[in-house]
């Protein structure tokens, strides 16, 4: 298991107004739309998430950075656990040639908005029970989703990417250094179960008998 970063400078190009997230609006509440990780959460008011997801490109970076530190070869078989709208799943089939793309996500919202190519390619689901045969992916990776389980479905879900993938895999999640930059998760996170150091990630990792890598965003 080795710790890469691949999304932080991504993550770290938007400005964030930490007191205001708390002080503007009922957070709690907030809080209670978001989960429903529904119209609100991806295309709603900044309040409630998102603010608006639409494709831009981004994520294409990201996608050329994963394929050629992983070796991804033509055709590679690739799943996005939690994939939302497929964006980044879209940029793999720019990047490797024939790749064969999937992707599962707790969302009908989301899946139904998706990338129009890939949308044929993903599935509603969750990641504690994936619907694919063991060993059956080239390279399976998960952003910033399983921070949103609880202690017991995480240990799952970790021990299901472990399952269906051949080895390749990377898990990102949000995670904290600090007290400073404990406080700023709490108070801009809407849909975290998850609080835990980079050390208490690759603990959890490790007892779920996940092998892959890991990367964390922080909010400084």
């Amino acid at each position: 298991m080795a710790y890469i970063d691949f999304i932080g400078r991504l993550h770290t190009a938007t400005k964030r107004d930490y007191l205001e997230r708390v002080t503007a609006h009922d957070k709690a509440e907030c809080a209670e739309v978001a989960c429903k990780f529904g119209k609100d959460y991806w295309d709603g008011d900044r309040r409630f998430g998102f603010g608006g997801y639409t494709y831009d490109g981004r994520w294409l970076k990201v996608a050329e950075a994963m394929a050629e530190h992983y070796g991804l070869k033509p055709g590679a078989r690739i799943l996005d656990v939690g994939c939302g709208k497929g964006f980044l799943l879209y940029e793999f089939t720019r990047v490797v040639a024939g790749a064969d793309v999937h992707g599962i996500d707790i969302s009908a919202y989301a899946l139904e908005h998706a990338k129009e190519e890939v949308r044929p390619n993903l599935t509603e689901g969750s990641a504690t029970e994936l619907p694919f045969d063991a060993d059956s992916f080239d390279f399976v990776f998960s952003i910033n989703t399983l921070h949103n389980f609880y202690n017991h479905d995480l240990h799952r879900a970790a021990a299901e990417i472990e399952r269906v993938g051949k080895g390749a895999a990377h898990i990102s999640i949000e995670s904290y250094r600090n007290e400073r930059e404990k406080m700023n998760l709490l108070y801009w996170q809407l849909t975290c179960r998850a609080f835990l150091t980079p050390r208490e990630w690759e603990w959890a990792f490790a007892q779920a008998g996940y092998t892959g890598d890991y990367g964390c965003i922080f909010f400084e």
